[in-house]
């Protein structure tokens, strides 16, 4: 697979990563551990050498399943993971609030070390913006662990672009990981050329719409009381079927060029800038060599007016988190 440099930090990643938390976490019950672990292993195989976790995912369980994945492979791929959630004090999935308290970035980075099986965390990410302490003692703290040789890069996710340029004063900031997709464009406006200027690669996560954009989904499909997609408006049936017609233009530039709808959404993605890596997630082999297929679809200044135009058109249904999630975002 072709690589990618996440923006100016010298972090080289093959152009399409894997999101690791679906097989622990989020999406229905967890899949087998076993299969788990041999699924990350057969991406690396495929050229994959960017994987994705963090701590409150499952909590814990994902980031355990990850490190005894690639332990095998240190040195040859780069493991991210994150740091920022106050975690329910039975250990029960889910968070109870935000926490980017200085000692508590520490233990979690010394958790983590020990969990993923490695020396030093690749790329280490405040999950959340946390407006109980300044981003300029989070960034001192990550670049404090920079030097002790503990994590490597640092990152941020759903990051207001007024804070990115806080945190990158003090620590330079490698990556930015943000929702983005055909049907989350938020990051447009200004996002992306903020990271543009200050050279900060972007990861985007749920790439293909939390799986919509795969067109197995229609509004019968029936959600697993365990599957957080249950509780947001952009999944209720009839927010499910008004976005159908974002699958169909997918489907019918598909058609076209010989490929899935997945592949559509994140050759499209991937052809936005050269510093941005997808994460898209599975649990299932079929779907992993779908998706790194992706990364040989070449979509032509004409497709990406095509898609732009139709795109335009179509007005996504319902939001993409309940309100007090999303007050979590863009801060």
């Amino acid at each position: 697979m072709q690589k990618r440099k996440l923006g100016s930090s010298g972090l080289e990643v093959s152009a399409l990563g894997l999101g690791c938390m679906g097989m622990s976490f989020g999406y229905g019950p967890p899949a087998d551990e076993q299969e788990m672990i041999g699924l990350v292993r057969k991406a690396v195989e495929r050229g994959v050498t960017f994987f994705d976790t963090a701590e409150v995912y499952g909590p814990f369980t994902n980031e355990n399943l990850v490190g005894e994945a690639l332990e095998p492979f240190r040195g040859q791929v780069a493991i991210a993971t994150k740091f920022g959630f106050k975690l329910k004090a039975d250990g029960s999935p889910g968070f109870e609030g935000l926490d980017s308290r200085p000692g508590h970035v520490k233990e979690v980075a010394e958790a983590s070390l020990k969990r993923l099986r490695v020396d030093a965390i690749d790329l280490f990410y405040q999950h959340r913006v946390d407006t109980e302490v300044p981003i300029e003692d989070v960034a001192g703290t990550v670049k404090d662990l920079i030097q002790e040789g503990k994590v490597k890069h640092f990152g941020l996710s759903e990051a207001s672009a007024k804070t990115i340029r806080r945190a990158h004063a003090v620590q330079p900031v490698t990556a930015l990981q943000s929702e983005y997709s055909l049907w989350t464009r938020g990051p447009e406006a200004e996002i992306l050329p903020t990271l543009e200027e200050l050279g900060i690669g972007f990861v985007p996560y749920s790439p293909l719409g939390k799986g919509f954009l795969t067109g197995k989904m229609d509004d019968k499909t029936t959600l697993d009381k365990s599957d957080f997609r249950a509780i947001l408006p952009r999944f209720t049936p009839e927010a499910r079927k008004a976005n159908r017609a974002l699958v169909d233009l997918l489907a019918r530039i598909g058609e076209k060029k010989k490929a899935t709808p997945a592949q559509i959404a994140l050759a499209w993605l991937l052809a936005q800038k050269p510093w941005i890596v997808p994460i898209p997630g599975t649990t299932k082999l079929h779907r992993l060599e779908e998706n790194v297929a992706a990364a040989t679809v070449e979509l032509t200044e004409e497709d990406l007016r095509e898609i732009e135009d139709a795109a335009s058109k179509i007005q996504v249904e319902g939001a993409r988190y309940p309100e007090h999630i999303e007050r979590m975002t863009g801060r």
